[in-house]
C-alpha cells in the first residue's frame, strides 16, 4: 500500500511538473531585436538602397545633357616656311529645354592658303545666334526624354527597393517563426521524454511490488525509446533553423550565428503585427493604390508613354533654322543686321514606314504592360480577400485544436488514476499519452501556420512604411 501511494505521488508529480522549470534563465532574441538588426545590415537590404542611388546617379547623368558645353578647335599648318593656314574656332553653346540651343563663338583665322570663307577680320569674327528645330525635336527630343524618364525611373527605383525590402523581411521572419516552432517542438519532446522515462521508472517499481506485469516494463522502454528518436529528430530540425535564421544576422559586413543559449520569443502575434505594420482599418482601395508592385507597373507605363511621344515626334520632317549676328570684336556696339549667317536644314524621310513601325510597337508595349498592371491589380485583390479568409479560418482551428489538448489532457489523467487502480495498462496510457502529444503537436504548426499566413499578408500588402 506504502509502493502504490509512492507511486501515486510520483505520478501525480510527472504529469504536472514541465521541464522548463531549469535552473538557469535562457537568453531571448526577440523578434523586433531580429528585425532590426535585418533592416540595418542585411545585404540584400542594403543591395535595395543601392538600386535609388544607382537612379539618382541615371537621373543626374540625364540632367548632364542639358549642361553648357565649351568647345575649342584649334588647327595649324606650316610648310617649308610657309604659314598654310591657322584656324582658331572657339564656342559656347547652351541646350534649352525645348532642343533649342543658344550659341556664342569667336573664330579667328589667317594663312598664305586659307580658305576664302574662312576669312575673318584681323581682331576675329564674334558671333552670337540661335539655332531652333521648329518640327522634330521642338515639343520632346531625346535629350527631354531622358531627364523625363530618369525622374520616372527614380519614383520606380523606390518601389523596386521597398518590395526588395518587403521580401528580405518577409523571409527573415518565416526563419524566425519556423526557428520558434522547432524551438517548442523540440521542448515538447524533451518534456514528454522526461515523462516517459520517470514513468518507466514507476512502473518497473510497480513491477518489484508485484502490482503490474514485467511486460509492462518493456512496453515503457519502448515509450522511452521512441521519444528519444523524436528528441533527436526536433533537435536535428532545431539546429537547421538555427542555421537558416543565422542567414539573416548580420553586423556590418559580418555574419553572426546563434548560441545555444538563446531561444525566440514566446508571444509573437501581437509583436508581429506591430513590428510588420498591421493596420486592420486600411482598406482593399488604399492598399491598392499604394502598392509597390503596382506603382512599378505604372512607371512602366509611363514610361513606355515617353517613348511613344519621341516616336510620334519622329514622324515630323527635320527642320532646323538657325540666326546668328557676326560682328567684329572691335564693333560689338555697333550693331548691323546686315552681318548675319542664316541657316536651314530640312530633311524627311518618304514612306516613314521605320518611324511607324517603332511607333505602332511602341503603342503595343503600352497595351501589353496596360493589361498586365490590370489582371496583377485583380489577382491582387483576391489574393488579398483569401488570405483573410485563411487567416479567419486557421483562428478558428486554433480554437478547436485548444479545446481538443484540454480534452486529451483530461483523458490522459483519468487514464492515469485509472492505472494506479489497475484498471489500466501501460499500452492504454501510452496511447492517450501520444494523443495528447499529437494534438500538441498540431496545435504548434496551427500557431505557426497562422503567424506565416499573417506574414504572407504583410508580403501581399508590401507595406514597410
Amino acid at each position: 500500500m506504502k509502493i502504490k501511494l509512492f507511486v501515486l505521488l510520483l505520478f501525480l508529480f510527472v504529469c504536472r511538473t514541465p521541464v522548463s522549470a531549469q535552473q538557469f534563465k535562457p537568453e531571448v532574441l526577440s523578434f523586433n531585436e531580429f528585425l532590426g538588426y535585418v533592416k540595418k545590415y542585411h545585404p540584400a537590404v542594403r543591395q535595395a538602397d543601392l538600386l535609388l542611388s544607382k537612379a539618382e546617379t541615371t537621373l543626374l547623368m540625364a540632367r548632364g545633357g542639358f549642361d553648357p558645353k565649351l568647345e575649342v578647335d584649334f588647327n595649324n599648318k606650316q610648310f617649308k616656311g610657309t604659314a598654310y593656314y591657322s584656324l582658331f574656332n572657339s564656342s559656347f553653346k547652351l541646350p534649352t529645354w525645348y532642343g533649342i540651343e543658344v550659341k556664342a563663338g569667336f573664330d579667328t583665322n589667317e594663312g598664305y592658303y586659307l580658305n576664302p570663307q574662312n576669312k575673318t577680320p584681323d581682331n576675329g569674327l564674334a558671333s552670337l545666334g540661335i539655332t531652333v528645330p521648329l518640327a522634330q525635336g521642338l515639343l520632346i527630343n531625346q535629350r527631354m526624354a531622358d531627364l523625363r524618364i530618369a525622374k520616372i525611373q527614380l519614383q520606380l527605383s523606390k518601389s523596386e527597393r521597398q518590395l526588395q525590402a518587403v521580401n528580405v523581411i518577409y523571409e527573415a521572419t518565416t526563419a524566425y517563426i519556423n526557428w520558434k516552432r522547432t524551438n517548442e517542438e523540440a521542448k515538447l519532446y524533451q518534456e514528454y521524454l522526461s515523462f516517459a522515462e520517470k514513468r518507466a521508472t514507476a512502473v518497473k517499481n510497480l513491477i518489484k511490488a508485484g502490482d503490474k506485469a514485467p511486460v509492462d516494463s518493456i512496453e515503457a522502454g519502448i515509450v522511452v525509446k521512441n521519444r528519444q528518436l523524436n528528441v533527436a529528430e526536433a533537435l536535428l530540425k532545431l539546429a537547421k533553423s538555427k542555421l537558416e535564421l543565422s542567414n539573416y544576422l548580420w553586423i556590418e559586413n559580418t555574419p553572426m550565428e546563434l548560441r545555444e543559449s538563446i531561444i525566440p520569443e514566446d508571444d509573437l502575434e501581437d509583436v508581429i503585427k506591430l513590428a510588420l505594420n498591421f493596420e486592420e482599418a486600411v482598406t482593399e482601395d488604399l492598399v491598392l493604390a499604394n502598392h509597390p508592385k503596382l506603382m512599378a507597373m505604372q512607371n512602366k507605363i509611363e514610361i513606355l508613354g515617353i517613348e511613344q511621344k519621341l516616336k510620334r515626334n519622329m514622324l515630323l520632317p527635320k527642320l532646323d533654322v538657325g540666326y546668328h549676328y557676326l560682328s567684329d570684336p572691335s564693333y560689338l556696339n555697333d550693331y548691323q543686321t546686315g552681318n548675319y549667317k542664316f541657316e536651314l536644314k530640312f530633311s524627311v524621310p518618304l514612306f516613314l514606314r521605320k518611324e511607324r513601325g517603332a511607333l505602332k510597337l511602341a503603342k503595343l508595349k503600352i497595351s501589353d504592360q496596360q493589361l498586365d498592371l490590370n489582371l496583377e491589380r485583380l489577382q491582387l485583390k483576391n489574393k488579398i480577400t483569401a488570405q483573410q479568409a485563411e487567416i479567419k479560418s486557421i483562428q478558428q482551428q486554433i480554437a478547436i485544436t485548444a479545446s481538443l489538448v484540454s480534452d486529451y489532457n483530461k483523458m490522459l489523467q483519468f487514464e492515469e488514476r485509472l492505472f494506479l487502480m489497475g484498471e489500466s495498462s501501460v499500452f492504454l496510457l501510452n496511447s492517450r499519452e501520444n494523443s495528447l502529444v499529437s494534438t500538441k503537436l498540431s496545435s504548434i504548426a496551427l500557431q505557426n501556420k497562422f503567424l506565416i499566413s499573417n506574414v504572407d499578408l504583410f508580403k501581399m500588402k508590401a507595406n514597410t512604411e
